[in-house]
């Protein structure tokens, strides 16, 4: 069985990402979620009282695919980073985040300052 990496995030995977997942982590597999899971993670809600509901399918989703101690990737709003972290740690998964350094560039142009900020990966890290 393929370790796999099930990502939980909004963005798409960067080289150096997916380099540090395969070298460090022994990920083989990378999935992403379907589309429709998708627009759910990357749009919740900040009116909603609860998230309870809203993230069942991707529950459901990650129940089904994911394989006892594969790493799922959990970036996003606090709360639903929160309760999936929970919810992966219940099945056995290695919840882990992006961890990253940010280098600040500072441009003058016609008299105007202009900052440029460039975030490089540095590792994964395991929600503790």
């Amino acid at each position: 069985m393929k370790k796999q990496m099930i990502l939980l995030f909004s963005h798409q995977l960067s080289d150096p990402q997916k380099a540090d997942a395969t070298n460090t982590w022994g990920v083989e597999e990378f999935v992403y979620l379907p589309q429709k899971l998708q627009q759910i993670w990357s749009n919740i809600s900040p009116d909603l009282d609860s998230l309870k509901e809203v993230l069942e399918p991707i529950k459901s989703y990650v129940k089904e695919v994911a394989n006892e101690n594969d790493l799922i990737l959990i970036q996003g709003d606090f709360g639903a980073s929160y309760m999936m972290v929970n919810y992966a740690k219940s099945l056995n998964l290695a919840p882990v985040y992006a961890t990253t350094k940010r280098m600040v560039q500072e441009l003058v142009e016609d008299g105007k300052t202009i900052k440029k900020s460039i975030f490089e990966h540095r590792r994964f890290r395991e929600y503790e």
